[in-house]
């Protein structure tokens, strides 16, 4: 790195990576090896102390925001789902016969990614990008038919205690890693021009009440919020009981869209009503 100005450089103090570099050459001596003397924002120790989470949480959310910008994203379609869910050709390997028969959905996934990335790319990819948590099973088919369409996907992982990484598909300027959940999900919905939700564990249950109580509450534009896989929601959710109960109105029961296949939901996507303006 040199001291040259930078191109984009449009006032007459130094560029912040001018001064890194220069600090690099400073003189080794008991003050310049202190703690206190590395520069704030070069400074892990620093970065890392408690006090600075309001500066991580900003970062968290401003460097995927602004990496998007930068790729013309405006509009994301959803996908989250089981990170267990097999592919079919590995339906066998499936721990129970229920997650062997969930399978259908990987293809469904991967389909519905193909679809909707093709019509991203007449968008110049501005619009109808897929976005999925960047992970196996769902999230890796969707990623996978984005891919064979050609067109890039945003995948969006969190650090977890088991080692992983992300799934082959994502488009890697595309792929961003995070340490607070909150913000990942405020990723996932800030875009978002639709949501489909796949047969999964907690981390799907967990977006999928996250986007529904938003959209319940006035915090976020009604959006389709699709279901894949009728019989596996209508057994772990009695969405009636809890209209039944008063605890959620009739109308509540009206945000969810169940569907079975990529064409089915292309085809209630289609068919939603443009925003009022």
């Amino acid at each position: 790195m040199t001291d040259t100005p930078k191109d984009d450089h449009v006032h007459a103090l130094p560029h912040s990576d001018q001064d890194v570099a220069r600090a690099r050459r400073t003189p080794d001596t008991p003050q310049t090896r202190a703690p206190s003397y590395r520069l704030a924002f070069t400074d892990t120790d620093f970065m890392l102390r408690d006090e600075l989470r309001p500066v991580r949480l900003q970062l968290e959310l401003l460097k995927p925001q602004m990496i998007m910008d930068e790729h013309g994203i405006e509009l994301t379609v959803v996908i989250f789902g089981g990170a267990r869910i097999p592919a079919p050709d590995r339906a066998d390997q499936a721990r129970t016969p229920e997650l062997a028969a969930l399978s259908q959905y990987y293809e469904q996934a991967r389909v519905f990614g193909q679809k909707m990335t093709e019509r991203s790319l007449a968008t110049g990819g501005r619009k109808y990008v897929i976005c999925t948590g960047g992970g196996p099973g769902v999230m890796e088919a969707g990623n996978l038919g984005a891919e064979q369409a050609g067109g890039e996907l945003i995948g969006l992982g969190i650090v977890l205690p088991h080692e992983q990484a992300p799934n082959a598909h994502v488009t890697p300027d595309l792929c961003f890693n995070f340490h607070y959940f909150a913000i990942r999900k405020m990723h996932f919905l800030m875009r978002a021009c639709a949501i489909t939700v796949f047969p999964g564990g907690f981390g799907t249950f967990d977006e999928l009440f996250e986007t529904l109580t938003l959209i319940q509450t006035g915090r976020m534009a009604r959006v389709p919020v699709l279901l894949f896989g009728k019989s596996f929601w209508k057994e772990i959710i009695n969405w009636k009981a809890l209209a039944r109960a008063g605890t959620i109105s009739d109308a509540d029961l009206d945000l969810i869209h169940y569907v079975e296949t990529a064409d089915e939901a292309i085809d209630i996507i289609d068919n939603w009503p443009a925003p009022a303006s």
